[in-house]
């Protein structure tokens, strides 16, 4: 059990507890090896005791402890004490994107595609190292307070099974690929599809599929057609749209097919928001609204299990991190907690619900027609007191029910409109101004009622609207280095766009000019572009490379560039072909006038070298010839280090005199052989008595020597 206080590992000090979850508990504690703060996650009690899934929990996050990258919460350590399994993370301080959602009821564009691309980022390096996060969703995605943002619990899904299904599914289901929801293959285009549905929320401040239950919304993934979020917010750039619905197909097919193609266009959409630049795929592909099937309907139920359940089900797959689907883990109650209500799936209510829902119907039945009757039958039938006509009560009693209407959602709308709408439903209007730099002048930002709430018609809500932004003057940056210039408009809350130019008076590397200009007022996110110097730009004449051409291709080249060749001579070359150019008199690369004449050199392949050997042979010595006497005969032989026999021959006499010539080898080795003779020994028969001369024996012994070769 975890205490305050206590030790892990002999380096983490637990100092807090800062967060808790389905499946784990979160501590800030302290490493005292490196003396800095981490993040300390706790198996909790009950998944410790499974043997199987604290087995994968351990493989993927060791997995997950390979990914380094500054849009990424780092996993720094995994490890195991007295039965309590922990993983030791980077400890960042901010907020959660769902609660800056919330907080801000919805983001600018520019503001939701930046985030996008920093999420973009991390979710790339991590599937460059073959793991896919499988529960991308705004409570995973963390801003830090120096506006960093990072993408947390790589690798945590694919661990949780069945047995991790709390009854807080809510919040994953509304992020679940239509594969995912299915319980079929994933892969990097399912957290492509889950970044979009999150990017929708960023850009609404809602998201696209709700209902009241987790199968509901999952089928509506499956089913229905996904709604661009231009039709909740109209002032969304078509780009930004496109690249919103491309990223929700429900076929994987006709998603971004990686997340570089989907960086590339979040970047140009702050470029050209405008712009049609998004491509879609081949449009005779399956992507649009489709009936599900009974056999997609009961595996989405097996997906959310009845709470009552807690049977653990090992499933098939692989225990890599590749491309492998474990959809339970979409449903695993969040770290940082969910704001949505919770609802299980359970047959035996599923059963009650129905026919609950047939008894309501036929009463309302019965309700209705008992109205026609006293509405209706009143006018025709009995008998009247008088010949005046139908008497109109407008007294209103205590007892009379007032009308109840559902809050619509105006967010995002202008005012004008949002108050006919409201007008139109028979609610009053109050509007109240505040300086915003991310929401448009006359935008409702708020309202105080939430929506879908139940109020009274008649009574008064209150919308929130921008009245803009006096903006933030734009400072001069123009003869300031890129970085410099970078650093300065960052800091004033805008985007930079950086483009190039040749300039006379500015030095490469610094800014020529800036749009918009110094001491304009410009709202936060904007884009200021700024156009950096190339230098002067050269005219003159850039040398192609001939080395390696012919002389005739080479003479071409030279020609076609503005160039005329001078001198042409021939050298032998040991790394260039015979008939190569091997030498030119300027650099490939340099600049120089044009009608500059170039010298070259041709290869006449490399040079032929040959060597001779005058060499004379002395006599062994006692000190490589053990037993040689002089006058004994040896045999000589000379062979070339290309295994050419320059001598074979037998002597007793030294020295001997070599001379040969031609050789193409530098060298070669001498081996000289001789015979030993051991002297005769006497032994005495045994049996006879007799002396016995025993003759020697006789043995080849040889050496070699190096000889070296002197070129000719």
């Amino acid at each position: 059990m975890i205490k305050i206080g206590m030790m892990i590992g002999d380096r983490y000090e637990i100092l807090e507890k800062i967060g808790t979850g389905g499946m784990s508990d979160v501590y800030k504690a302290k490493c005292h090896k490196l003396n800095r703060y981490v993040a300390i996650k706790v198996l909790k009690q009950e998944f410790s005791e499974n043997a199987n899934f604290v087995s994968k929990f351990r493989i993927e996050a060791q997995a997950a402890a390979g990914l380094m990258h500054p849009n990424i919460v780092n996993v720094y350590d995994v490890g195991e004490e007295n039965g309590i399994y922990y993983i030791v993370m980077e400890l960042v301080e901010g907020i959660t994107l769902k609660k800056y959602i919330e907080k801000k009821a919805r983001l600018s564009y520019k503001e939701a595609v930046s985030i996008a691309i920093q999420v973009s980022m991390g979710i790339e390096a991590a599937h460059n190292n073959h793991i896919i996060h499988r529960d991308i969703k705004p409570q995973n995605i963390i801003i830090s307070k120096d506006g960093k943002v990072k993408v947390t619990d790589f690798g945590i899904a694919k661990a949780a099974t069945s047995n991790t299904i709390t009854s807080n599914v809510m919040g994953s289901v509304h992020y679940t690929s239509p594969e995912q929801a299915r319980g079929g293959y994933s892969d990097e285009k399912s957290d492509i599809y889950s970044l979009g549905i999150t990017m929708f929320e960023m850009l609404t401040g809602r998201v696209p599929f709700n209902g009241e239950t987790t199968v509901a919304i999952a089928i509506k993934h499956i089913q229905e057609e996904m709604p661009s979020p231009k039709e909740f917010v109209p002032e969304i750039p078509s780009s930004v749209a496109s690249i919103v619905l491309k990223c929700c197909q429900k076929s994987p097919d006709r998603r971004y097919q990686n997340m570089a193609e989907l960086i590339a266009d979040l970047k140009q959409s702050l470029i050209n928001p405008e712009e049609d630049f998004v491509v879609n795929t081949d449009p005779d592909m399956e992507g649009g609204t489709r009936m599900i099937s009974d056999e997609d309907m009961a595996q989405i139920k097996r997906k959310v299990p009845y709470q009552g359940s807690r049977e653990y089900e090992e499933p098939d797959h692989d225990e890599t991190m590749r491309l492998r689907s474990d959809t339970e883990a979409m449903y695993e109650n969040e770290e940082d907690g969910e704001d949505e209500d919770n609802y299980d799936y359970d047959p035996k209510m599923e059963r009650v619900t129905t026919i609950l829902a047939i008894v309501a119907g036929v009463v309302i039945c019965i309700i209705l027609i008992v109205l026609a009757v006293k509405i209706f039958g009143g006018k025709n039938g009995g008998s009247s007191d008088s010949d005046a006509g139908p008497i109109i009560t407008t007294e209103e009693t205590d007892a009379t029910e007032v009308e109840k209407v559902s809050m619509p959602y105006v967010t995002g709308m202008k005012v004008e409109d949002a108050k006919s709408t409201l007008t139109s439903l028979g609610i009053l209007t109050e509007v109240t101004y505040e300086e915003s730099d991310t929401v448009a002048e006359g935008i409702v930002i708020n309202t105080d009622v939430s929506v879908g709430a139940q109020i009274d018609k008649g009574s008064k809500v209150t919308l929130k609207a921008s009245a803009g932004t006096q903006g933030v003057e734009v400072p001069n940056v123009v003869n300031l280095t890129f970085d410099e210039a970078n650093t300065q408009l960052v800091s004033k809350g805008f985007l930079v766009n950086k483009t190039e130019n040749y300039s006379d008076t500015v030095e490469s590397g610094r800014v020529i000019s800036q749009t918009p200009s110094e001491g304009n007022k410009a709202p936060k996110g904007s884009v200021i572009t700024v156009t950096v110097s190339l230098g002067k730009e050269d005219t003159k004449i850039r040398v192609p490379n001939l080395i390696g051409l012919s002389e005739q291709d080479g003479t071409v080249e030279a020609i076609e560039a503005g160039l005329t060749v001078g001198s042409v001579t021939y050298i032998y070359s040991d790394e260039v072909g015979e008939g190569m150019i091997c030498y030119q008199s300027y650099s490939h690369g340099s600049y120089v006038d044009q009608g500059t004449s170039i010298d070259i050199k041709v290869s006449q392949g490399a040079q032929k070298v040959t060597y001779k050997c005058n060499v004379s042979i002395a006599a062994p010595t006692t000190s490589e010839a053990p037993g040689y006497v002089s006058g004994m005969e040896v045999s000589i032989k000379l062979v070339t280090d290309d295994n050419n026999v320059l001598l074979d021959t037998k002597t007793s006499t030294f020295p001997v005199a070599t001379n040969f010539n031609g050789m193409t080898a530098s060298g070669g080795t001498l081996t000289m052989t001789y015979q030993v003779t051991s002297e005769p020994t006497t032994t005495t028969n045994p049996d006879t008595g007799e002396q016995v001369t025993v003759p020697g024996t006789t043995e080849d012994r040889s050496f070699t020597r190096r000889v070296e070769f002197v070129k000719e």
